[in-house]
């Protein structure tokens, strides 16, 4: 029986087949309790984005594996409130309130950062900002493309910047990109500026990583599927695809922590990687085709 015929048969249900179908698309990676607590006991752990979704859940469960949590978002409210429920819980966290895209405001968090913790053992660039708009609606709107840039890239690479020196002399970091799976397969209609800013932030990504490796800094970057959030749910195609909760994304993340993969990514973004590149002319002529015949009205 294949797996067509599973997701067809009228007796397999609902749920179940929900459930095939997010194990065929999504990512995957576990990481036990022990398994985390001997990589992040007692370190100093960075997680930008960190007041909701992802960032939150990730933020959570280090700080119960016994990392200090430091905290990075522009949300002060939401950041102490999940500090204080971590230090209620035993955990050690600290917030940084701070905006990424703005590169003062950088500065001033990454010195803070440094002064008051030295470098930090890990970093997760998990921060990000999510545009789905098309070319004739972005026209008037080049502040869309600023504002992703901003965050999804210059943001990251200005951090990035700040702390990698002391790290490097240190001898030992590792960090962590999440990024997007769109980087590995061919761009499609309506993310030209989110996927711009994500694929540029992929490039610096792993060119530093080619560079600090010899002192002692390595990298994984996760090509996320979707993680249902507060930064999905305006997208309402999303509604009924598959995809992770926070909590299982965190899951990859701390993954990454733990085993320290180069990267992570689904088996068939891998597959459109080495099937579509060498074919890309001919899926960007499907996916305009697709988009001419009815997509105009999921704007």
């Amino acid at each position: 029986m294949t797996v067509k015929d599973v997701l067809a048969n009228p007796v397999v249900s609902r749920a179940a087949r929900t459930r095939l179908m997010s194990w065929l698309v999504n990512l995957h990676g576990s990481v036990t309790d022990g398994e985390l607590r001997a990589a992040v006991d007692g370190k100093v752990v960075l997680v930008t984005g960190a007041s909701y979704g992802l960032g939150e859940a990730t933020a959570r469960r280090l700080a119960a594996a016994g990392a200090t949590v430091l905290m990075i978002a522009r949300t002060r409210e939401a950041l102490e409130k999940t500090a204080a429920e971590i230090a209620e819980a035993g955990g050690a966290a600290q917030v940084y309130p701070a905006d990424l895209s703005d590169p003062e405001q950088v500065d001033v968090v990454a010195n803070r950062i440094l002064a008051e913790h030295g470098p930090p053992d890990v970093v997760v660039h998990n921060a990000g900002k999510s545009i789905r708009r098309s070319i004739e609606d972005s026209t008037d709107r080049l502040h869309d493309f600023t504002r992703t840039t901003n965050v999804n890239y210059l943001g990251p690479v200005k951090l990035t910047l700040a702390l990698l020196p002391s790290m490097r002399a240190r001898g030992r970091g590792h960090f962590v990109n999440v990024s997007t799976i769109g980087v590995r397969i061919p761009p499609g209609p309506r993310w030209s500026a989110y996927q711009a800013s994500k694929a540029a932030f992929d490039i610096f990504f792993r060119s530093m990583a080619v560079e600090a490796v010899a002192d002692g800094i390595t990298t994984s970057t996760i090509y996320m599927a979707l993680v249902h959030s507060r930064m999905s749910a305006p997208t309402g195609i999303f509604d009924n695809v598959p995809g992770k909760t926070p909590d299982q994304a965190a899951e990859l993340v701390c993954a990454a922590i733990a085993h320290r993969p180069r990267k992570m990514s689904p088996w068939w973004a891998e597959v459109a990687h080495t099937v579509f590149g060498p074919g890309e002319r001919a899926w960007e002529r499907t996916s305009a085709l697709l988009y001419r015949r009815g997509q105009r009205g999921t704007r």
